[in-house]
């Protein structure tokens, strides 16, 4: 799991339609005016990612910016396909493009342990810090290579396709993301916009017709969270792992099913190939601890040969929509085939229709 960033002490702080009163609504990354693409249940929009390492051009707030670090901020955008004034905008809010005279910032470190213009943590500098300078050395203090080094970090994490998840991991706080956000479009005086594709097909971007609308809101709260991080033993709501997302998924609609794969696999009624149906389990032998008969990866049916998954942490996405049919499926389960999960979607549709 990459490293959380800190933020500086400157920084700010079956039942068809029965259903409705039950559903948690996910809200992908928050209300902003910056967001592309759909955050809530139901399928989320697809989005033009052709302009999205775009390089904007300079607007009056621009010249604020010390010279030499307007001039590294427009490199290091160009050479990894950042748009220059959101770097600009993470060096205003971590350190005021390094003229902040807060610890950490020419040297040492904050109370939070990070270091530089760009206020890397150590740990996080050594696995993705740039020599941009070509000095020979990297030196999270030298904006010649905290810059581009903070580009290489944006990129790892999803910018420019994703960059709102790309600044959150970078320091997890949403009022962060918002503020950097608001400063890189003051940057280039108002007319900029990000995109945050979510790892989209526009061609998987449909429910399954054929399926219930139970079905289809357990499988809606499963596909907004495309482009979301995987991260083994997550929970949501930001990042998930293969288990969690499905379990998420029933749980969205009133349902309970097991948390782990190892438990989902004998939980539910099984399918033959062939047979599988939108909303049931497929498993994989995949994972450490799998086997034929254990499977270690899940991922749910949306429509024929397509399952939303959490495929893993180094896929892109992440999270999103794939075949499986493949060599190591070992086979099919349908929770809701399974007689308490049956009384319960009757007990849930009887609430519902009683206001209780």
């Amino acid at each position: 799991m990459t490293r959380r960033r800190l933020l500086l002490a400157a920084a700010l702080g079956a039942a068809g339609t029965l259903f409705a009163a039950l559903m948690i609504v996910p809200v992908l990354f928050g209300a902003s005016q910056f967001m592309f693409g759909g955050g809530g249940a139901g399928a989320a929009n697809c989005v033009d990612t052709s302009q999205a390492g775009a390089q904007p051009a300079e607007a009056q707030d621009a010249r604020a910016i010390p010279a030499n670090y307007l001039e590294l901020y427009k490199k290091a955008g160009a050479e990894y396909g950042i748009p220059w004034n959101v770097l600009a905008g993470i060096g205003k809010v971590e350190t005021s493009h390094g003229t902040s005279r807060l610890p950490g910032v020419s040297s040492g470190e904050n109370y939070a342990g990070a270091g530089g213009p760009m206020q890397f943590l150590e740990p996080t500098f050594r696995s993705f810090g740039v020599d941009g300078d070509g000095d020979g050395k990297k030196d999270r203090y030298d904006p010649d290579d905290a810059i581009p080094s903070a580009a290489r970090y944006l990129k790892h994490n999803g910018a420019p396709e994703r960059m709102r998840t790309a600044l959150f991991m970078y320091n997890h706080s949403w009022d962060y993301v918002n503020l950097v956000l608001d400063w890189a479009k003051r940057y280039v005086g108002g007319d900029f916009t990000i995109v945050q594709s979510n790892g989209i097909d526009c061609e998987d971007d449909r429910l399954p017709a054929n399926a219930s609308e139970l079905v289809q809101q357990i499988i809606s709260f499963a596909m907004a969270q495309r482009g979301k991080r995987y991260v083994f033993g997550a929970n949501g709501p930001d990042a998930w792992d293969c288990s969690s997302l499905l379990q998420g998924a029933y749980r969205s609609v009133g349902l309970s099913i097991p948390r782990t794969t190892f438990e989902q696999w004998p939980f539910g009624v099984k399918i033959a190939k062939g047979q599988e149906q939108p909303g049931d389990l497929v498993f994989f032998n995949s994972g450490p601890g799998t086997g034929p008969g254990r499977p270690g990866h899940v991922g749910m049916v949306i429509d024929k040969n397509k399952m939303i998954v959490a495929s893993c942490a180094t896929c892109s996405p992440n999270i999103g929509v794939k075949p499986y049919r493949r060599p190591d499926w070992v086979g099919t389960t349908r929770p809701l085939a399974r007689p308490d999960l049956r009384r319960r979607v009757e007990e849930l549709a009887a609430r519902a229709q009683t206001g209780g």
